[in-house]
């Protein structure tokens, strides 16, 4: 697998090249780290999935409320061996939402993230974790059908304590400059974000 996140970043990066400053650590990791950078029992950081969920139409954007961060987030968490990267992404989507309808969003290839982002994490003690890094590939996805929209949305009790579409204009504003730089990529593409 990080042969496949070493991969996916480049190709990221050959897409936002802009970004290869902010993105040097996790490329560094990924390059010299004798750790598995995949592996959640890595503290110098991992590398975990997610998706910005959007309706067939592409106007809603699937959030969930991090119970724990208390903070409303796209669907995601840490990788778990044995998946894709992207397959990880689809799957804390249908772990957190119970949205089981998903598909690569036509706008957007399956094999490249519309995002990656390296953010710190406090130490938890609770679960003997010390502060480490998430860097954090996220995946575009839609949701499949014209009803999927519609599927039942049920969160999942231990993580998340809220599951909503939302427009996809209510991501701006939101103070979360991931949400913003997204917003930017998705308008790059065609979708309009209000």
């Amino acid at each position: 697998m990080r042969h496949q996140a070493q991969q996916q970043l480049r190709d990221y990066l050959d897409l936002f090249p802009a970004e290869r400053q902010r993105l040097q650590a996790l490329s560094l990791q990924l390059d010299e780290d004798p750790q598995d950078p995949l592996s959640r029992a890595n503290m110098r950081g991992h590398v975990t999935t997610s998706a910005i969920v959007l309706d067939a139409a592409s106007a809603r954007v699937l959030m969930i409320r991090h119970r724990i961060i208390g903070r409303w987030l796209q669907p995601g968490g840490h990788y778990e061996p044995g998946q894709s990267l992207w397959d990880s992404a689809c799957r804390e989507v249908r772990e957190e939402t119970g949205l089981q309808t998903l598909r690569a969003h036509p706008l957007w290839a399956a094999a490249v993230p519309l995002d990656i982002d390296s953010h710190a994490i406090a130490a938890n003690p609770r679960k003997g974790e010390g502060a480490h890094w998430h860097h954090d590939y996220a995946y575009l996805l839609q949701a499949g059908g014209d009803d999927a929209a519609a599927e039942a949305l049920q969160a999942q009790e231990q993580e998340v304590d809220g599951v909503a579409w939302w427009p996809l204009a209510q991501l701006a504003g939101q103070g979360e400059p991931r949400f913003d730089a997204v917003l930017a990529k998705l308008r790059a593409l065609g979708l309009s974000a209000g």
